[in-house]
């Protein structure tokens, strides 16, 4: 693949011993795949959040997650699905290492609230179905309180690469920003250890949680009840489908695959200046600074 002579803030392959992570056509078939998730993705994530406006009556409480999901997938797909699909049409990343940063941040806090607001999700419906803490209803109050908080849970942990612990950098095909689950330097495998920890071992443990004791409490029900032609059986069982879809939901979101497969991909890297991901010669694979 032949890139022009000089294009700055461009992320180069180049090289006498690289070869590009990908050809041109390669390039651009990642685009259009990019572009048949993104465009449906912001079509129906936009649909939720206008219908949810337009209608009073699903403005309850128990949806007010299901919006807020839309709003971070909405924003997922506007700062990185739509970027990519550009940076992959072109073939580099061209947004400089301000940029680089910027998409890395922004996509990271929306991606890593949608994670949160999936295990919210599943609290919610615990506490509806089991009401662990007695006659206690689910109220608006609850629900507001649970969206704050999955986006300053978010917001906490996804800020510290800005103040240097850990760092957002290139990943995949050099076309996208994102924490770097790559780098072994110390400073930087703390920061994906702790993210690791917080973003994803803490709310997947409460999905599991949450839905063990809903099925739990569900087959106690369906124990206890006689109903003719095995309705509350057929119930349980779409619970636990719902479940099991809940729950490859998550791991299968855009972060949850990197934090099960960072541990395993780490390589080995020779020290660099701190600007790392400024093009310094033509044979490395950075972003030029903005």
């Amino acid at each position: 693949m032949q890139l022009p002579e000089v294009l700055p803030n461009a992320s180069f392959y180049m090289g006498a011993l690289e070869d590009p992570p990908l050809s041109r056509a390669g390039f651009i078939v990642l685009s259009v795949i990019m572009a048949f998730f993104t465009i449906p993705a912001i079509v129906l994530n936009g649909t939720v959040i206008i219908v949810s406006l337009m209608h009073k009556q699903l403005r309850q409480p128990l949806n007010y997650a299901l919006v807020n999901m839309a709003v971070a997938d909405l924003g997922t797909a506007m700062t990185g699905g739509v970027l990519s699909v550009v940076n992959n049409a072109q073939g580099y990343f061209s947004l400089g290492r301000t940029g680089c940063v910027m998409e890395g941040f922004a996509v990271s806090l929306c991606g890593i609230t949608s994670l949160c607001t999936v295990a919210l999700i599943a609290v919610e419906r615990m506490f509806v179905v089991c009401k662990p803490l007695g006659q206690i209803t689910f109220q608006k109050k609850h629900a507001i309180g649970g969206i704050v908080f999955s986006w300053l849970w978010s917001l906490a942990w996804n800020l510290p690469p800005l103040f240097g612990w850990g760092r957002y950098e290139l990943e995949g095909v050099g076309t996208s920003c994102a924490p770097d689950w790559h780098n072994t330097d110390p400073n930087n495998v703390s920061y994906i250890i702790a993210y690791f920890a917080v973003c994803f071992a803490f709310p997947f443990t409460l999905i599991l949680v949450s839905y063990a004791k809903l099925l739990w409490t569900l087959h106690q029900v369906s124990k206890m009840a006689c109903v003719e032609g095995g309705a509350v059986a057929k119930g349980e069982m779409k619970v636990a489908s719902m479940v099991i879809l809940m729950v490859l939901s998550f791991l299968f979101r855009k972060y949850a695959v990197p934090f099960l497969l960072c541990g395993k991909e780490l390589v080995e890297e020779d020290e660099t200046s701190e600007a790392t991901t400024t093009v310094e010669t033509m044979s490395t694979n950075k972003v030029a600074p903005s």
